[in-house]
């Protein structure tokens, strides 16, 4: 990986992003680098799938602008795992054979079976993806998601709809993925969840940055009175 064009760091600088009259994003200037994964919290509304996606090219600022360390969109090697994933009409193992042609990359049996056992999918090839459970779905979305063999990955709430079981299956998978070098930039409302995984915390609230600190940091000294009320479970509006 370090032998190829990276995108690291990714910088927001002032960024604006508005729907119609609402603002979601205020003036948001940050800086995403390599390394642990970077956790993005805050109250609902606050901004984070809208960050994931303007960190990931999906959307476009109102004003200030986005910047990858090499600019060129063909370098980039991003992938995106939304809350609820599209199952493909095909079995697991064609969901991830399509995933590899989309990122330009050869229909390799072996490949494929291997991208199916890291997430433990390996005995349901030959299944349906329409019909594996919720938890078995999003694991093959994070499967086809590293199909693309990418440098950061994108999760936009990857366990909101899960069991605790499930929900330990895929936060497994997602630690394998970050100690083997693939930078993870996270939306989660699960505290516990951003305790387990997070290197740093980006918390945001009514479309602003308000800290981008240490996960340690963050939940043992938030700096702003909204993330101490957040963490307290207390409303921030």
């Amino acid at each position: 990986m370090r032998d190829r064009p990276t995108s690291l760091p990714i910088r927001f600088d002032a960024v604006t992003y508005s729907a119609g009259t609402t603002a979601i994003l205020r003036e948001v200037s940050l800086s995403i680098g390599a390394g642990p994964p970077t956790v993005l919290m805050g109250p609902n509304g606050s901004g984070k799938t809208t960050l994931l996606k303007m960190a990931m090219g999906l959307l476009t600022p109102v004003s200030g602008r986005v910047d990858y360390a090499d600019q060129k969109d063909q370098a980039r090697r991003h992938a995106f795992v939304f809350q609820k994933p599209v199952m493909l009409r095909r079995t697991a193992a064609r969901n991830i054979a399509f995933a590899l042609k989309a990122a330009g990359r050869a229909n390799d049996p072996a490949v494929i079976a291997r991208l199916l056992e890291s997430v433990g999918l390996g005995a349901l090839a030959d299944r349906p993806a329409r019909r594996l459970s919720g938890g078995e779905q999003q694991r093959l979305a994070l499967a086809r998601a590293l199909a693309r063999d990418p440098e950061v990955l994108f999760l936009d709430e990857p366990t909101a709809s899960l069991d605790p079981a499930a929900t330990k299956g895929v936060e497994d998978i997602i630690a394998r993925t970050a100690q083997a070098g693939v930078k993870i930039v996270m939306a989660t409302h699960d505290l516990g969840q951003a305790r387990r995984l997070a290197g740093e915390i980006v918390f945001l609230a009514n479309g602003r940055l308000l800290e981008q600190m240490p996960a340690s940091t963050f939940f043992t000294n938030p700096a702003t009175t909204e993330a101490r009320r957040f963490l307290a479970g207390e409303l921030v509006i």
